[in-house]
């Protein structure tokens, strides 16, 4: 799902088959004959709170509720070290925190098969394939790319070990499969 029609060529390009679409309107059409989601988009914290709510919390419950009304059991969600304990988090982070719980708890409850990865910092450095997962995670100075992630999105689909479970994620020593088969 993109929301610029100019990002359609980026994803042609990938293989993808790109659906215009934005997570602050109508989403229904948007999941049509999906077998399954991720949930990987999020707003800037510099645009504001309300933005925050819309993207980061409202839109991913919308996506959730769609998922649930087409028949699709499978979710990926991309949340945030932190989320699990907003009220302690910084001041400037607490909003963005609680939109990320908010829609974790959404998805919880809402009986789809899901996955729930919360990342630490991220990074624009290249990938390197390996990471820690685990339920809890220690997120104070550590890090991880960004495509690392992407992996672990993707790989979480699929992978049976991840399912309706919410772990957190750095970069560390383990190939990306063989720490989410330790889940």
């Amino acid at each position: 799902m993109i929301r610029k029609k100019e990002q359609a060529q980026t994803i042609k390009e990938l293989g993808g088959h790109p659906i215009l679409a934005d997570l602050e309107g109508n989403v229904d059409k948007a999941v049509d004959n999906m077998e399954a989601i991720i949930f990987a988009a999020g707003s800037e914290t510099k645009t504001g709170p309300d933005k925050t709510t819309a993207v980061d919390k409202n839109g991913a419950i919308k996506l959730v509720d769609a998922a649930k009304k087409k028949g699709i059991e499978r979710f990926v969600m991309l949340s945030s070290a932190g989320s699990d304990n907003p009220e302690q988090a910084q001041e400037e982070m607490r909003h963005y925190l609680e939109a990320k719980h908010d829609a974790d708890e959404h998805l919880k409850a809402s009986g789809l098969t899901y996955t729930i990865v919360r990342p630490v910092a991220l990074t624009n450095e290249q990938a390197i394939g390996k990471i820690f997962a685990d339920e809890k995670v220690d997120h104070t100075d550590k890090s991880i790319p960004r495509a690392d992630i992407t992996a672990v999105l993707a790989q979480s689909v699929t992978e049976e070990k991840t399912f309706n479970k919410t772990f957190g994620i750095f970069r560390s020593t383990l190939p990306i499969k063989e720490a989410l088969n330790n889940m």
